[in-house]
């Protein structure tokens, strides 16, 4: 596992619930659609809702009259198109690149000039048996946890890998030498003729993001810069990263999503990037109240990390709220089935990795009263088989009737 990176590959899902890879079957598609013809017919379940739900309102009186075609066209808005033969042109298109890789002919796409920048190993070997040619560079300093400050470039890399090791259980000597590593790295991005930036709409990526375009914007190289920020992929319904996508799909970003790095692009990510490392919260509340932005998914990711400042109320940040709920509503149950739920279903935006989520809920354990209790450490039992169940001062904290921060928490 790597130091500052600890998950990138996004274990996000336990490994009975594999997450989809963007790669849509039309035979299936098309299955979808008639079992919806025919629930809406005698009226099952949630057909209704959802031909609703994609702005086509039957009526008792229109039922009959809603043809095969018609549920095509709800089951492609589910998915993220606009119509049945969008869709079909899009299957079709990932079909034919899934043909090329297979026969060995993939597209030309980039040349062994490219570098191709990542916060994470998630997509090297993706981007690979897609056909790209170019070299492939890690930064995966997770800035969404631990301190960022304004300090001169070698000190700031001390305190991040001090961190991380801490955080990570890493031996600090090898913390440092990947940060150091990474960070000098970054000095030879002008000797590509063609720099790509690879990352999704999470905290983690967005807040590498803007600590890059704070880096370019001062650096400077003189090549050829491009980013792929995406959000969105068509009928993936809850897209958690890049690193869960098919090689075929890695095409799709490349073709669809990638951008020219701009002057104002650079601009609001230096911005962006002081706002995160200022010494009080103030200034990232006027900025992700500012407009959108050039980079259209860092205000999103900003909102989500500012809300793990602590509540009020509760003295919880939003994972630690989070998590507090799943034990609520599931336990007791095992801290990487917990993972599971927050990634799955409970977090609006999804960032940590899983060695990440493990530190937060070490670092909820550091307390005088303690909010849950977690089963004692077996040698031969991986963290996340550890049973967590809530104690009586966890649902009191959750209700915000006692502070966990002013009541709870150690100097640790």
């Amino acid at each position: 596992m790597s130091a500052s990176r600890t998950s990138k590959s996004k274990n996000t899902k336990p490994a009975e619930s594999p997450v989809f890879d963007g790669r849509l079957n039309l035979e299936q598609q098309r299955k979808r659609a008639k079992d919806l013809l025919r629930a809406l017919g005698v009226k099952t379940g949630d057909a209704v809702a959802r031909f609703e739900k994609a702005g086509f309102t039957p009526t008792p009186q229109t039922i009959s009259d809603i043809k095969l075609a018609d549920a095509q066209w709800v089951i492609a808005r589910e998915n993220g198109f606009a119509s049945w033969p969008k869709m079909k042109t899009h299957i079709d298109q990932i079909a034919e690149r899934n043909r090329q890789i297979k026969n060995g002919t993939p597209a030309t796409l980039d040349t062994d000039k490219t570098l191709h920048l990542r916060c994470g190993s998630d997509i090297r070997h993706g981007l690979k048996i897609a056909g790209f040619k170019g070299a492939f560079l890690e930064f995966a300093d997770p800035f969404c946890q631990g301190p960022v400050p304004d300090l001169p470039l070698d000190q700031f890399v001390q305190t991040r890998a001090d961190f991380i090791a801490t955080a990570y259980d890493i031996v600090p000597k090898d913390a440092l030498a990947r940060a150091k590593r990474e960070y000098g790295a970054l000095a030879t991005l002008g000797e590509y003729a063609h720099v790509v930036l690879w990352f999704e709409h999470d905290s983690y990526d967005q807040l590498i993001l803007a600590f890059l375009m704070d880096f370019i914007k001062t650096t400077r190289p003189e090549t050829r810069l491009e980013v792929i920020s995406v959000g969105t992929v068509p009928g993936v319904e809850r897209f958690i990263g890049l690193g869960q996508l098919s090689p075929e799909l890695l095409i799709w970003c490349w073709e669809n999503h990638r951008a020219p790095v701009t002057d104002a692009m650079l601009t609001f990510g230096s911005k962006a990037w002081q706002a995160v490392r200022s010494p009080t919260p103030d200034l990232l509340t006027r900025f992700i109240t500012s407009d959108p932005g050039p980079l259209p998914h860092m205000i999103t990711a900003l909102k989500r990390h500012h809300a793990e400042l602590p509540d009020p109320k509760t003295g919880l940040g939003l994972t630690q709220k989070l998590t507090l709920q799943i034990i609520a509503d599931h336990g007791p149950i095992t801290v990487g089935k917990t993972f599971g739920h927050l990634m799955r279903t409970y977090d609006p935006l999804p960032y940590l990795g899983d060695l990440m989520f493990w530190a937060d809920v070490q670092r909820m354990m550091t307390c005088v009263d303690p909010l849950f209790t977690i089963t004692p450490d077996n040698t031969n039992q991986n963290w996340a088989e550890r049973t967590i169940e809530l104690t009586k001062f966890g649902p009191e904290v959750l209700a915000g009737r006692k502070n966990y921060l002013a009541d709870y928490t150690t100097s640790r």
